[in-house]
């Protein structure tokens, strides 16, 4: 069974400048920049059938490809201990409707639906062990944080692989962004 996800990959300028902020919270685990990206639907663990449903209900996909722009920081629980510390996105309207599309094509497809309140972000470290003063004087150092705006033009498939430093992410599926008339 493979671990899933649908994600929007980052430009390297970007993983870049997000590389160069991960630092100045004692305990935190940093993504890194060969991690960062945007989850736009957690799949879990999928037997075959399931990813080949996933990659045949996607294809196809239409939705024009949008500008984006990663803007301010933040945590994640809101309430209570902070576990995550991320990006977030200036303008989420296009992110949402693009889940929301992937919502609709994958219906017919043997998939848990997500319960959770979907937030676009780009998590940069997990800060379980963290000391809440330094996550906090780390959001209050990065509140102006703001990205270059780039081009999102393909949506990937993703498989996570755990292992003893971490997990690894690898593309299984590209689906390229574009309107009814490309």
């Amino acid at each position: 069974m493979a671990r899933l996800f649908l994600g929007l990959d980052l430009p390297p300028e970007v993983d870049l400048h997000l590389e160069l902020m991960s630092t100045g919270v004692p305990g935190a685990r940093w993504e890194g920049r060969d991690k960062f990206h945007l989850t736009l639907l957690y799949l879990g663990e999928v037997d075959g059938r399931v990813q080949r449903g996933v990659i045949d209900a996607l294809t196809g996909l239409r939705f024009a490809p949008f500008e984006m722009t990663l803007k301010g920081v933040g945590f994640f629980p809101p309430r209570g201990d902070p576990t995550s510390l991320w990006a977030g996105v200036a303008d989420p309207g296009p992110v949402i409707a693009l889940r929301q599309r992937i919502d609709a094509r994958l219906r017919t497809v043997d998939v848990t639906p997500d319960a959770r309140k979907f937030i676009p972000h780009v998590t940069l470290a997990r800060t379980a062990d963290s000391p809440v003063a330094a996550i906090v004087a780390y959001i209050s150092d990065h509140v102006l944080f703001r990205s270059e705006t780039f081009r999102v033009e393909e949506l990937f498939l993703y498989s996570s692989v755990r292992t003893s430093k971490g997990s690894h992410y690898r593309r299984e599926a590209g689906f390229p962004l574009r309107t009814a008339e490309d």
